[in-house]
């Protein structure tokens, strides 16, 4: 006897509560009835997606003229109509102007394609000559090395020659003596130079002078007078 009434009195309490059981503002169904279903855009529990020509272009489309929508006002203003238009240029292309950017792009990436083959080609015809300098320059580099070692070691002989102990190469005396050695070199191979010119303008000069002077035409005899 006890959960009958507790039944009704849960009933009861809900029947009398402050608050409405729905918070929203629900449209009044109209599935299997005549009518069509407008809502009020005055009334503020209207929502916002049921106001304005969006809504009424819905209705329109949905019921023809039985929805009293006067199809007129859905045909936008010049302002609107000059608005879609140039959101159209913008966003929506025609089909020749998609086709003309297509056709741009793909030669674009034409040239791109045949400028890096050419310059492939131009390398590639290069590469024997890149190959050639880089083994002289390697060459060059270790004919260098070996001078050097050479020079180095023929610097610590001297040196041992002039102060008769072992020299370090990091030593004050040491690089002293090779700038003074150095020097020495220096004008040794300038004179040898000046001497291997002189020595060239004196076989010029006498190559030259063994060259034959070119025989001076003589002058006619004057005639005898008759």
């Amino acid at each position: 006897m006890a959960l009958p009434m507790l039944r009704g009195w849960a009933r009861l309490r809900a029947l009398t509560l402050p608050w409405p059981a729905a918070g929203y503002h629900a449209r009044p169904r109209t599935r299997g009835l005549d009518a069509i279903y407008k809502p009020d855009p005055n009334d503020p529990e209207t929502k916002p997606w049921h106001k304005g020509p969006a809504y009424e272009s819905k209705l329109y489309g949905r019921y023809g003229s039985a929805s009293g929508v006067n199809p007129e006002k859905l045909w936008p203003s010049p302002e609107q109509l000059r608005a879609i238009v140039e959101e159209e240029e913008e966003w929506y292309p025609s089909l020749r102007e998609m086709q003309e950017r297509l056709e741009a792009k793909e030669r674009e990436l034409e040239r791109k394609q045949k400028e890096r083959e050419r310059l492939i080609a131009a390398n590639m015809a290069k590469m024997p000559k890149m190959v050639e300098e880089w083994r002289r320059a390697k060459k060059e580099a270790k004919q260098k090395e070996r001078e050097d070692k050479a020079r180095k070691e023929r610097l610590l002989a001297l040196a041992r020659e002039r102060f008769g102990v072992h020299v370090d190469s990091r030593s004050v005396k040491f690089q002293e003596m090779v700038k003074e050695l150095e020097k020495e070199e220096k004008k040794k191979m300038k004179a040898v130079k000046k001497k291997q010119r002189e020595e060239e303008r004196a076989a010029m000069a006498a190559v030259l002078n063994a060259i034959p002077t070119a025989a001076q035409p003589s002058s006619p005899a004057p005639d005898n007078a008759a």
